[in-house]
């Protein structure tokens, strides 16, 4: 099981952290991934993570700015999101898979997603 929390309302310029808790034994060998999705874009990838090893991948759009990191004792990965832009608006949703790729098909749990609304 995957949750998010950490959404909200946010300045342009502005900062937040987001965060996908993991429970179960089937996420804890996956890699954990964070998609967007908007009414015109569906599941754009953002940024991905490897459960072992901190390998992490980002979106060119993001790189810079978007920091994943995880806590293996907590089992969670935090999505720190910085210098945000109103085009960063949308439902992050956090996703965990075998292939840590960038694909969203290519993950097989998903959390409900956190909404981001950034305002100009």
């Amino acid at each position: 099981q995957l949750v998010e929390s950490g959404g909200g309302l946010v300045q342009a310029g502005g900062s937040l952290r987001l965060s996908c808790a993991a429970s179960g034994g089937t996420v804890r060998n996956f890699a954990i991934a964070w998609f967007r999705r908007t009414p015109e874009k569906d599941r754009e990838f953002v940024a991905v993570i490897a459960w072992s090893g901190g390998r992490e991948y980002y979106a060119s759009a993001v790189k810079g700015r978007f920091t994943i990191s995880r806590d293996n004792v907590k089992n969670t990965v935090y999505l720190e999101m910085s210098s945000l832009k109103p085009e960063d608006t949308a439902v992050y949703s956090c996703a965990a898979g075998g292939s840590g790729d960038d694909k969203a098909h290519s993950y097989d749990y998903w959390g409900q997603g956190t909404q981001v609304t950034v305002s100009s």
